[in-house]
């Protein structure tokens, strides 16, 4: 992957991000080149070697395949979970150590359909804020439109999983 300044990546875990710049650093004796990304929305900045980029799993914003595939999983059946939240929410950091932005979607599909139906421990609501966060942004930003608008279609397509997929397919 070879992103130009100013466009925007999405990292595994930290969610969508712009390209600020290019740096070289010195390691071990070998020069290496690093990209500059500035988080959207909070404004952090990390540094990536370019040449591990793949490997981090840095990749495009979602583009119209990428929607349908998300929407599947938020629209799918919930995994079994377990009911001691000890348990649940071991399984869930795991979930979220993925670079698999569709493994992190299913935690977020999972923690809503139970917040409702159970209710969450602290621990689990700030799993679900810290898991929705950036697939929220990313898909505000791959289809244009207002983060609220987005939390709309997030919510409709995991609590009624009709007409959200095709939707975004229109918007986009």
């Amino acid at each position: 992957m070879q992103p130009a300044i100013g466009e925007i990546v999405v990292h595994p875990h930290h969610g969508p991000t712009r390209v600020v710049g290019m740096l070289e650093r010195a390691f071990r004796g070998a020069t290496h080149q690093y990209l500059q990304l500035e988080v959207v929305g909070s404004g952090m900045v990390v540094s990536v070697p370019l040449d591990k980029a793949d490997e981090i799993g840095l990749r495009p914003l979602y583009d119209a395949d990428g929607i349908a595939a998300l929407f599947a999983v938020l629209s799918s059946p919930s995994a079994q979970v377990q009911e001691a939240w000890t348990r649940r929410y071991k399984e869930n950091q795991e979930r979220m150590r993925s670079q698999d932005h569709l493994v992190q979607a299913e935690v977020v599909r999972d923690l809503t359909r139970r917040s409702i139906e159970r209710g969450l421990s602290t621990g689990e609501k700030e799993q679900l804020w810290l898991a929705t966060q950036p697939l929220l942004t990313e898909l505000a930003l791959a289809l244009d439109v207002e983060r609220e608008r987005a939390q709309e279609m997030i919510d409709a397509a995991i609590l009624d999983d009709k007409g959200s997929p095709q939707e975004a397919h229109a918007l986009s």
